[in-house]
């Protein structure tokens, strides 16, 4: 598969990663720019200053922007900032994500739960893609193509839920699917030609599913290249009926 797939946007616009400075966001940004396939692709994470690699892309149509996924206020000024730069948004990605950090692990039992965890990853893997996209629609371009994709999760499938465990990040990425699918009913009265799709990437090699690989085959293990390679070949393969869907790295369709 080509770095630079067929383009399936207008030619002129931005696109926006959100959760850019490392794992699947920065190489989803080092691929779009690569691809050429927008004016400007604007990077955001909560620290600039701490993300090396991401600073170091020396390219005149990046542009890095701070932006706390957790932070409303943080989020609307990460869109002041991206309002002056005058170009439409026809690709959002949501990327970043959370299943372990220092305040949540994945849960095996009820015993596990923790309300502090719960709100911590609720706000990072649903609340945050969502008010982000409050904060950007208005800058989503109001003609022509217009994808905004958010990185889910199978494990958020209520219908294919048969191993149970990991309460939070399970049941964020449920509830980041009903705010997706509900936000396409709404964007596709805007612009009919605006797509809104949860997409899951298959198991990455990132930190956020290392602890988790032992028991995954070599060939189910992506390395984030060929992730983001497979995720944009399904975003160009979309069509307006595709909206509010739930979508694997291949294209297939997941069930709720």
């Amino acid at each position: 598969m080509s770095d630079k797939p067929t383009s399936s946007f207008p030619g002129d616009g931005a696109a926006l990663v959100q959760g850019a400075s490392r794992g699947i966001g920065l190489e989803f940004v080092r691929m779009l720019l690569a691809g050429g396939r927008f004016e400007r692709v604007v990077a955001t994470c909560r620290d600039p200053d701490a993300a090396e690699a991401l600073t170091a892309i020396d390219d005149p149509r990046l542009v890095v922007v701070a932006l706390d996924v957790t932070d409303e206020a943080s989020i609307r000024a990460a869109a002041q900032t991206v309002r002056a730069l005058a170009v439409p948004i026809r690709l959002l990605l949501n990327v970043a994500g959370v299943l372990h950090d220092d305040i949540a692990a994945p849960e095996k039992k009820l015993e596990d739960l923790d309300a502090d965890a719960l709100h911590h990853v609720f706000a990072i893997n649903a609340i945050g893609p969502a008010l982000v996209l409050k904060a950007f629609r208005p800058l989503l371009a109001r003609r022509g193509r217009v994808v905004v994709a958010a990185l889910s999760a199978r494990v958020g499938s209520i219908g294919d839920n048969r191993l149970g465990g990991w309460y939070a990040y399970r049941a964020s990425k449920a509830a980041l699917n009903q705010l997706l699918h509900t936000a396409a009913i709404e964007l596709g009265r805007r612009n009919r030609n605006a797509i809104v799709i949860a997409l899951h990437p298959g198991t990455t090699d990132t930190g956020l599913s290392q602890p988790f690989q032992a028991n995954v085959p070599d060939d189910q293990l992506f390395p984030t290249e060929r992730c983001c390679r497979q995720l944009l070949a399904v975003i160009d393969g979309l069509g307006e009926d595709d909206s509010g869907g739930f979508r694997a790295w291949d294209g297939a369709p997941i069930a709720w």
